[in-house]
């Protein structure tokens, strides 16, 4: 789906800024804790990675940018715990204000049982019988599309033209995956894409390499 989450590519939010040699992994000790609750918020809901990245790519907008990186981890766990019929609408909310000495009624307990979910395998590589529909140092284009649901196909190169770099191994489909409709896994390329290509002749002189699954492809002259 189009929405905040998928930022690549656009113009508008300042320098790149790259993180320091010695930057932690969490600089705050919450951090880590978040990172913890939302693993366990994925399995005791019966979500994936892939459902956890469209859980981010659905939150507010304004709360997507202000809360910051882990902020916007723990907001996807209470929507996935949610959704997953672990936790009531508000009940977070409920407890909060708890603590804050501001008791408010908390909401009835969901409904027992789980939103379907779809099996995990081990890990997102996998083997496919067909061959690859592209090959190395061919021309393709990234289809110009724009998916309802999660995708994995980045705004800034939907129609644009690239060369194929590396082929990949298979993998699950994220855009299937994500909705529980099964793995679909597939070939995924690594295609070089010039600057002036993605944002005009103005542009400096660089390339961009992006993976991109074999769905998202398709030949260019």
């Amino acid at each position: 789906m189009d929405g905040i989450a998928d930022m690549g590519g656009t113009s508008g939010w300042g320098p790149v800024h790259p993180p320091r040699a010695d930057e932690p992994v969490f600089a705050e000790p919450w951090q880590g804790r978040a990172t913890a609750l939302t693993i366990l918020a994925v399995r005791l809901s019966g979500r994936n990675l892939d459902a956890f990245r469209h859980a981010l790519e659905r939150l507010d907008p304004a709360d997507y940018l202000q809360q910051g990186y882990f902020g916007r981890w723990l907001n996807a766990a209470e929507l996935m715990l949610v959704e997953g019929a672990v936790l009531a609408p508000g009940e977070i909310e409920a407890r909060a204000r708890d603590l804050r000495d501001t008791p408010v009624t908390a909401p009835p307990n969901p409904p027992r049982g789980r939103a379907p979910a779809w099996p995990a395998g081990p890990g997102s590589l996998r083997t496919v019988d067909a061959a690859p529909a592209f090959t190395v140092g061919q021309r393709v284009r990234a289809k110009n599309i724009s998916p309802a649901g999660h995708t994995r196909l980045p705004g800034y190169v939907r129609g644009h033209a690239g060369i194929v770099e590396v082929v990949q191994p298979a993998a699950v489909f994220p855009d299937t995956h994500a909705h529980f409709l099964g793995e679909h896994p597939q070939h995924v390329y690594s295609v070089r894409f010039a600057s002036h290509e993605l944002w005009g002749q103005d542009a400096e002189r660089f390339a961009v390499t992006v993976d991109l699954f074999e769905d998202y492809l398709e030949t260019s002259p």
